[in-house]
């Protein structure tokens, strides 16, 4: 087990993108096996988890979802990621937008909206982190090799220790998820799981 020393005092949870258009059975994106492969890596259990513990412990949590604003294209077209989002997908106040359910937040966990990958970009996720003294974040959420994997890289460009719960993150399938947490990843932060995190779950 990593030797993760996460003090509630300096440590934050940041969740990107649990919401019903990204994983849900239902939403916009399941076709393309992302619903599919929340359920192979017990997505909402595991984040549940991690919940308990932020909560139980103080740890501030702050909740992150990419969202399209209605009326003109805000979310641009100079990258391919961006042509999917919207505009009836993720749709600011629908449904799809929405927190899946068992995972919304509760009082004093603000929800930061934005129309790029990173939690770090488009609002106040960095001084809101500096304000409460935080300097490890941990990280969950979808998809883990797109806005998660970004979300990881900008955390440490910007001074954090990032810690990654791999298996409180899903993607388009294991392939996606591999190239993330076997490669892309391995160097910028701490990979772990739930468990070393909340510790093990009790087997009755």
């Amino acid at each position: 087990m990593p030797d993760l020393d996460l003090d509630p005092r300096t440590t934050a949870l940041v969740l990107v993108d649990l919401q019903n258009d990204n994983v849900h059975p239902d939403g916009a994106y399941a076709s393309t096996g992302t619903a599919a492969h929340a359920v192979e890596q017990d997505l909402v259990a595991h984040v549940s988890a991690l919940l308990g513990w932020a909560r139980e412990r103080d740890v501030p949590v702050i909740h992150n979802h990419i969202v399209s604003f209605p009326g003109r294209d805000f979310g641009g077209t100079n990258a391919p990621i961006f042509t999917m989002i919207g505009p009836d997908s993720l749709r600011l106040g629908s449904w799809g937008a929405a927190p899946l359910e068992g995972l919304e937040p509760r009082d004093g966990e603000p929800v930061l909206l934005r129309n790029r990958m990173s939690a770090f970009n488009g609002n106040a996720l960095d001084p809101m982190l500096r304000s409460l003294q935080v300097t490890t974040v941990v990280v969950a959420g979808v998809w883990t090799n797109m806005a998660v994997e970004h979300t990881v890289r900008d955390a440490a460009d910007h001074g954090y220790r990032a810690v990654l719960v791999t298996d409180a993150t899903s993607s388009l399938g294991a392939e996606w998820q591999q190239a993330a947490t076997g490669f892309a990843l391995t160097n910028i932060a701490t990979l772990v799981t739930t468990s070393d995190v909340v510790g093990p779950r009790d087997p009755s």
